[in-house]
């Protein structure tokens, strides 16, 4: 089990949880093809369930935390879309989410990703996959995304934010949470745009212009931020928070195999 830099315990109260988990169960597992159902023991008798698309051992993988309404086998669809690309797609789920057994909290899930991508790591290594190392985190999954590099920079090569929260103050209001008297403040949330900011690796922001959650303003912070040589900001005009692929998917896919591509690049020029 990870150890955290950061105390989030403030944010573990119910009041809070309630807002920002929405936890759904997912029962069968479906092995087939290039698609592999994994559970990753995160504690004494608790494992987060993830499914890994794999599709060529030279091939980048994208290690992907998704959304806080939503599941691994949600995206059951879209990984051979990167298989086809040739890019691998390892897809985890929270506590309580999918497969996965335990209750989900916020500082358990920022453990839990930290733990996921070691086992990961570990996983690729083992099974021969040499490609570079890509983190992605949508939504909610931004703080996952974004907790692994400020704790694992060495083993990451790249990094993809796709609707992610630069402030956690703002989203908590919109999800329907009341701040005053709850003694929350800014500094004691998930410092995400501190983590982008010392990430100095590739970088790729993706937001949609009109997203009512997570205004496309966050994605712009993220940008702004980021010391990164190597960094782009996609806009995807007319979407909102929920939308984006149905509105671009070409472009969005088209500028995750750009990235991947210069990702490889760099790496292999060191």
């Amino acid at each position: 089990m990870a150890d955290l830099p950061i105390d989030y315990s403030v944010l573990d109260r119910p009041e809070v949880l309630n807002h920002i988990f929405h936890p759904r169960r997912e029962w069968r597992s479906a092995e087939s093809g290039r698609a592999s159902d994994l559970l990753i023991p995160v504690e004494e008798g608790i494992s987060i369930g993830a499914k890994f698309h794999m599709a060529d051992r030279q091939g980048p993988s994208v290690l992907f935390f998704h959304g806080n309404g939503e599941i691994v086998s949600d995206y059951d669809d879209l990984g051979p879309v990167y298989n086809r690309m040739g890019i691998n797609f390892l897809a985890f789920d929270y506590r309580g989410y999918g497969r996965s057994g335990g209750t989900p909290t916020v500082s358990a899930m920022m453990r839990d990703c930290v733990t996921a991508f070691d086992f990961t790591l570990k996983w690729l290594n083992q099974n021969g996959y040499t490609g570079s190392v890509i983190v992605m985190g949508r939504s909610l999954g931004s703080a996952s995304a974004l907790e692994i590099v400020s704790t694992r920079q060495g083993n990451v090569d790249g990094l993809v934010i796709e609707s992610g929260f630069a402030f956690a103050e703002p989203l908590l209001r919109v999800l329907g949470l009341d701040l005053r008297g709850s003694g929350f403040s800014e500094s004691e949330g998930f410092g995400n745009v501190d983590k982008i900011r010392n990430f100095t690796k590739p970088v790729l922001i993706i937001h949609a212009e009109f997203d009512h959650i997570i205004p496309f303003s966050d994605g712009q912070a993220f940008f702004d931020a980021s010391q990164s040589s190597d960094k782009m900001l996609l806009k995807i005009p007319g979407a909102n928070h929920n939308d984006i692929f149905s509105r671009a998917l070409a472009e969005y896919m088209a500028a995750i195999k750009s990235f991947t591509e210069r990702v490889k690049t760099g790496k292999s020029s060191k």
